[in-house]
């Protein structure tokens, strides 16, 4: 039999729809009818880091792609597809790489600790450290170099974007799209901007812009 906490998530759904709908009657309705959310959100996975609510977005203005330390592995299928739906039928406007200070995933990136199956995922994040190994050793502090990494991983995330041919074909029609890199911090919900927008191919080596031709 379920448990009490397992009953209360579908208490809770029945009395969420009942405020939703005692606000605006046709909540529902008008949400059933379609999306054009405007961001594409690649999150981790973190329980304790939901897009909507430390955005205070509601549903239907972000579609949602969540794994284990917010990473781009251009080898991960379902990222790919997530992306290219977006981009190519939302038609969303920004793409967010959000990570969070404290992530288990780039904390387990930092250890020669075997995790089993996890080992595999996470040793796209040892090669940023290993990418920054010299930056990273200058830092005393073990918390400051952990978040640090933190950093630098969406930093790589959103140039690992940069580089698949999704993000690039929409540059090449020059549809506006823009890739971002945000840090939360768990500590005070508080959303760091890295800085690190980008619009274009301009910061990519050349090695990595590809040759594509305007698709209109």
């Amino acid at each position: 039999m379920p448990n009490k906490y397992y009953n209360s998530l579908l208490k809770n759904n029945k009395e969420w729809v009942e405020e939703m709908t005692t606000k605006d009657k046709d909540y529902f309705e008008n949400l059933s009818k379609g999306q054009k959310p405007p961001v594409l959100w690649i999150g981790c996975a973190d329980s304790r880091v939901p897009a909507n609510e430390i955005t205070g977005t509601h549903p239907g203005e972000l579609f949602v792609h969540r794994n284990i330390a917010n990473m781009v592995v251009h080898t991960d299928m379902n990222m790919l597809s997530v992306l290219d739906y977006a981009v190519n039928h939302l038609k969303v406007q920004h793409i967010i790489v959000c990570g969070h200070y404290g992530c288990g995933g780039v904390q387990a990136a930092m250890s020669n600790k075997s995790l089993g199956l996890i080992n595999k995922w996470v040793r796209n994040i040892k090669e940023v450290y290993k990418d920054n190994l010299t930056e990273l050793k200058k830092i005393d502090s073990d918390k400051k170099r952990f978040d640090r990494l933190v950093e630098l991983n969406v930093k790589a995330q959103v140039y690992d974007l940069a580089k698949t041919s999704i993000v690039q074909q929409k540059w090449k029609d020059e549809t506006g799209l823009q890739i971002h890199g945000w840090v939360y911090d768990l500590h005070d919900g508080i959303i760091k901007d890295l800085k690190v927008s980008m619009g274009s191919t301009e910061h990519l080596n050349e090695v990595f812009v590809l040759d594509l031709v305007r698709s209109k």
